[in-house]
């Protein structure tokens, strides 16, 4: 079979993306982001989102086709993020996949969102190597998954427990009083700060919680840390050294990811890292991951920026690896699912 060409739909959250990808070679790749009309409440409201997508889908599709010099008739296949996500958002964007499938006779895919992040990275650095290890750090999600075989075999290693890197980072921000969204605040200050001015602590690390959970992580008490700090300096009337805080929390985070998975990497004999997730755009972290895996022999495979967010790149990759895998379309009926496990690749 020749390369197959998949257009692949986003709409999980405040981004409508569309991108039609052939093989490992991105054709199109086109994002409508609703991000500025949530950025007065402080965070994604999705009665607002759901009616961005609803406006934006049929110009994103339209313009990933005309983009890629195609029309529906090229393409061999539809994917569409079925979740996790936000179940309104969803539900528009898979509404319009089945009737984009329906009108042109293509197979639909329902694909795993998260997975899709990892996915994308094929785009830059090629197919996974055998026994390769992922990290997916996102607003909702900080996991580590074992990809024994993409997209066939993927196993949960660790995963977050409470808040995920992304949501410490927002929470954070906001009690800095930096606008939504905050991580790209703290990413900018933290350059500028000292990453040991202050002691945060480092999640399920220590003890008997460490040992219990050598591959899960929390950053809810990384938060409360964080917090609580501020709030005494403030209560002593003391000035807020806001570059050292943030660069402070991104180093105490950042060590943790990159610890934990190169311990994974060890655990699992694997020799590569895929990275993926928006969180993976902060520029520690990136660092942080980088320096580790030199020293410990491991390549570390993080996408550009423009692959790390939200993107229909992501969704048409794990498309193309659905079809190459010759795994079954979804069916005509397949539900959304806002929760949907990270054991699960498509509907």
């Amino acid at each position: 079979m020749s390369e197959p060409i998949v257009l692949g739909i986003e709409s999980t959250c405040d981004e409508t993306a569309a991108a039609i990808v052939r093989g490992r070679e991105l054709l199109s790749n086109v994002v409508a982001s609703s991000m500025e009309e949530h950025a007065r409440y402080g965070g994604v409201i999705p009665e607002i989102a759901s009616r961005a997508h609803a406006e934006a889908f049929v110009p994103c599709v339209s313009k990933a086709l005309a983009d890629a010099n195609m029309t529906l008739a090229d393409i061999d296949a539809i994917a569409v993020s079925a979740g996790p996500g936000l179940a309104g958002c969803l539900a528009v964007g898979v509404s319009g996949a089945k009737a984009l499938a329906w009108a042109s006779g293509k197979p639909l895919y329902g694909i795993n969102h998260v997975i899709g992040h990892i996915a994308v990275t094929q785009l830059q650095f090629g197919a996974f190597p055998p026994d390769t290890l992922a990290l997916i750090v996102s607003g909702g999600h900080t996991s580590l998954l074992h990809v024994e075989d993409m997209p066939r075999k993927i196993d949960v290693v660790g995963t977050t427990l409470d808040d995920a890197a992304g949501e410490c980072f927002d929470k954070v921000a906001r009690l800095l009083g930096f606008p939504y969204p905050g991580g790209p605040h703290i990413d900018r200050h933290a350059q500028h700060g000292d990453p040991h001015a202050i002691r945060v602590p480092q999640g399920l690390t220590q003890g008997k919680a460490g040992a219990a959970h050598p591959y899960d992580f929390s950053f809810s008490g990384v938060k409360t840390a964080v917090a609580r700090w501020v709030e005494s300096e403030q209560a002593a009337g003391h000035e807020i050294p806001v570059d050292d805080v943030c660069a402070s929390l991104a180093d105490s985070v950042a060590t943790v990811l990159a610890r934990k998975a190169m311990r994974g990497c060890e655990q699992y004999d694997s020799n590569t890292l895929i990275v993926g997730g928006g969180f993976s755009a902060n520029s520690q972290l990136r660092a942080k991951l980088l320096e580790y895996g030199d020293k410990h022999g491991v390549e570390v495979r993080i996408p550009q920026i423009k692959l790390c967010t939200d993107n229909g790149a992501m969704v048409a990759m794990l498309g193309v690896n659905l079809v190459e895998a010759g795994v079954a379309p979804s069916a005509p009926d397949f539900a959304i699912d806002s929760a949907m496990p990270l054991t699960k690749v498509s509907m």
